[in-house]
């Protein structure tokens, strides 16, 4: 159900700030926040302007079903009205959704080769062209920050950043096991293969959302090996990083100083720890509600890729897209595919609220 007086109230914030913006008074961080909330606003008030223009052309349709002459008239715009406004306040309603405070954040991301070998990883390094392309489309940066490749152009694990507004929001509900079933290019007998890889979507994490005491971590300074330039192999630049608390351990070595594996590694750690503590408090506070897609944990499976008949099945939602090619290319297949992630995500928490 819709309740007017917060609509209301929604229209009298966002003409509070448009002032408070426009006298010149506010400048800096105090100026950035208002102006993401008015822009969080803003994206709301065509669709409060819309439900107020439709309940007061009710009103009006209603009144003149008195007048013989106008019956006929105010019927028809009575029955179009009505057959509107539903649509309109479930989308009000949608777009009133408590959002997830981490959504506009850029995302680390983990891709890890699971069980099938060879074939795995090469799997875990078609996910990463995925969601590079994907992100390149966007017109957000990617940046790795960990890797450790195979001779066949696969990863075992491969860490990146995907820096961009809105990144955590598109992206989150990729977290947990994507399955492929194909004839690997390692397999001579040209058999179906199983295998797997996890992927990991954490929200970036500012200094901010996290404190990290000095006395908790252990850093250790090791040569960095295999691929990744010139400096490997012949400088100590790689750094571990040893979290007491968490028992949390990250490592970075694709920097080419120790400074700059230091300071990506300490956002990967940051990351990891921030979307700990999301984890337990959204545990603490939906214990009741057990989401239709999942609980982004990487043991879940959540999406299967079929190559011999061209499908995609993500599991959660029993979607299944005839799109392999596109969707691998992180094309509009993907779009759709995440999409319809979101929806069925906004559709249970309404269930939730009624």
């Amino acid at each position: 159900m819709i309740v007017e007086q917060k609509l209301k109230d929604i229209q009298t914030r966002a003409a509070e700030i448009e002032t408070q913006m426009n006298s010149g008074e506010v400048s800096g961080d105090e100026l950035t926040k208002l102006s993401k909330e008015y822009s969080r606003l803003n994206e709301i008030l065509p669709m409060i302007n819309e439900y107020f223009q439709t309940v007061a052309g009710i009103k009006d349709a209603e009144e003149m079903m008195g007048d013989a002459e106008l019956r006929d008239i105010a019927n028809e715009q009575l029955h179009e009205l009505n057959h509107r406004l539903p649509e309109i306040e479930k989308n009000l309603q949608i777009a009133l959704l408590p959002r997830d405070a981490a959504d506009d954040n850029s995302v680390i991301m983990e891709i890890r080769a699971g069980v099938g070998g060879e074939e795995s990883a090469l799997f875990a390094g078609d996910l990463y062209n995925q969601y590079k392309s994907y992100a390149l489309r966007q017109g957000w940066k990617v940046e790795v920050i960990e890797e450790n490749a195979t001779s066949l152009r696969g990863y075992k694990e491969i860490v990146f950043k995907i820096d961009g507004a809105g990144a955590y929001g598109r992206m989150k509900f990729e977290s947990g096991i994507h399955r492929v079933q194909r004839v690997p290019e390692t397999e001579a007998g040209g058999r179906i293969h199983t295998s797997a890889a996890s992927v990991a979507v954490m929200p970036e994490a500012k200094d901010i959302d996290v404190v990290i005491d000095d006395k908790d971590i252990r850093i250790d300074i090791f040569r960095a090996s295999g691929a990744g330039g010139q400096h490997v192999n012949k400088t100590d630049s790689a750094i571990r990083i040893t979290h007491f608390p968490s028992g949390i351990v990250v490592t970075c070595q694709n920097e080419r100083s120790q400074l700059q594996n230091k300071t990506a590694a300490m956002a990967v750690l940051r990351s990891k720890l921030y979307e700990k503590q999301r984890m337990e408090q959204e545990n603490a506070s939906n214990a009741s509600r057990k989401s239709m897609v999942g609980s982004g944990d990487r043991s879940e499976k959540i999406r299967t890729y079929n190559f011999p008949e061209q499908r995609v099945t993500d599991h959660r939602i029993k979607l299944t897209l005839y799109k392999l090619d596109d969707i691998l290319a992180g094309g509009a297949g993907l779009d759709e595919m995440i999409d319809a992630l979101i929806a069925a995500d906004q559709l249970e928490q309404l269930a939730s609220m009624e």
